[in-house]
């Protein structure tokens, strides 16, 4: 008898389907060695003919595992840190693990503790925080977490509950290169004040031109969108007292270049633009952006592989930054005279 068309498969539809006990086809769903595998392999053939799903919370309920990884994450639709999700939804699924994700629209105490009270009662087994502010970091430092948790940031504070792209070495690749087509004023379209990323970046351009003995500009302070870097650039432009700028993001990029080709200037010819992320779509700017690569991939990665470590009974461990890589497009050239 075939289960009911109205409803979902469930554990016992299986179990007659397969001629056994609900509780072997529990014992299966639950890799216990006492059952043969010629019935193992009966049950899962019939899990998969049904389409059956079990009931994850009753399974927490009956084997304390509840096999979900918890993500904390900023409200924010800003590549990188919805790209790092992504990433380790990846890796986590690859695993047999879930996510129960939850985002705070700020960043004040009570916000993410709120956040973390939901998280922990789902009866999560890790946690991953990607809300990269100053302020998260420093809430999340005065709470008692109790599973294993991993945060996505590069100031170092804390290297054994972190994991980062080396924000810092990014950004000095992209003033380097600039530099070595022979430009000598270089403008910095940064990212907000209170993200960590944005912060490190600042500091690898304002590191890059003082080690090249260059004149250095106070930094822009953006949003991570191209509406800013548009408006941003038609002030800029007005003056026009450089040659090349390394912005934030890929996203402010798009809208700095805009502002070049409205007010009739060629990029690369009169102005170089180097970006940050190479979202997708980077590659299909018009002229394609020179951008600092981050692997999210490799995040995601060493981010469920660190946590899953810790709970088969592992520590912590420091994390090398993982390294970022220059790709040149056509939106860098030498400096010409003007």
């Amino acid at each position: 008898m075939e289960p009911q068309r109205n409803r979902a498969p469930n554990i016992r539809d299986v179990a007659r389907l397969a001629g056994v006990s609900y509780q072997t086809v529990s014992r299966v769903l639950n890799d216990s060695p006492s059952i043969r595998p010629a019935t193992r392999q009966r049950v899962l053939d019939v899990i998969d003919e049904v389409g059956y799903r079990p009931n994850q919370a009753a399974r927490a309920l009956v084997t304390s595992r509840s096999r979900t990884i918890g993500v904390l994450s900023s409200q924010s639709a800003h590549y990188g840190p919805t790209t790092s999700l992504h990433a380790i939804e990846a890796a986590a699924r690859e695993a047999g693990y879930r996510l129960s994700v939850t985002s705070i629209s700020t960043g004040d105490y009570a916000s993410i503790r709120s956040g973390l009270d939901y998280l922990l009662s789902q009866s999560i087994e890790a946690l991953v925080v990607i809300a990269p502010q100053v302020r998260v970091f420093d809430a999340i430092q005065e709470l008692s977490i109790s599973v294993p948790f991993i945060t996505l940031e590069s100031t170092g504070r804390d290297p054994g509950h972190s994991l980062s792209v080396d924000q810092t070495r990014g950004a000095r690749m992209a003033v380097r290169h600039l530099i070595g087509l022979g430009h000598t004023e270089i403008l910095h379209i940064s990212g907000p004040q209170d993200w960590i990323e944005a912060e490190a970046r600042m500091q690898g351009y304002l590191q890059e031109l003082g080690e090249a003995d260059l004149r250095t500009r106070s930094p822009i302070l953006g949003d991570w969108t191209a509406h800013f870097g548009y408006y941003a650039g038609l002030e800029l432009l007005r003056f026009r007292d450089f040659t090349a700028v390394f912005c934030g993001n890929d996203q402010m990029a798009l809208g700095f270049m805009h502002a070049c080709r409205e007010v009739g200037l060629s990029v690369p010819g009169d102005i170089s633009v180097v970006g940050f992320d190479d979202m997708p779509e980077a590659a299909h700017f018009l002229p394609p952006l020179t951008t600092i690569r981050q692997d999210f991939g490799e995040i995601g990665r060493r981010a469920v592989q660190q946590l899953l470590g810790e709970l088969q009974g592992g520590q912590p461990i420091a994390n090398e930054p993982i390294v970022p890589e220059l790709v040149i497009r056509s939106s860098t050239a030498r400096v010409t005279a003007r």
